[in-house]
């Protein structure tokens, strides 16, 4: 799978968003910071991304998705 493809994927869906993708085959480790995320627990945050990209892992395009997921202040703070 294209980086780039999947960078536009989650742009996308998730407006306003600084996204990094980097690639391992088809193992994908993604991080997105964005005020997206403010009030959401985990697990609704890594919904939006497996969202955004449903069609590529259902069709084993993607297999695994490592997700590093924040809001602004959470990625100053970290």
């Amino acid at each position: 799978m294209d980086i780039e493809e999947i960078k536009r994927l989650l742009q996308a869906a998730l407006l306003d968003c600084e996204i990094n993708v980097e690639s391992e085959g088809s193992h994908l480790n993604v991080t997105v910071v964005g005020e997206v995320f403010e009030g959401k627990r985990a697990v609704q945050r890594q919904q939006l991304v497996y969202g955004a990209l449903n069609e590529q892992i259902a069709s084993g395009a993607v297999h695994a998705v490592n997700m590093k997921l924040c809001t602004p202040a959470e990625w100053q703070a970290a």
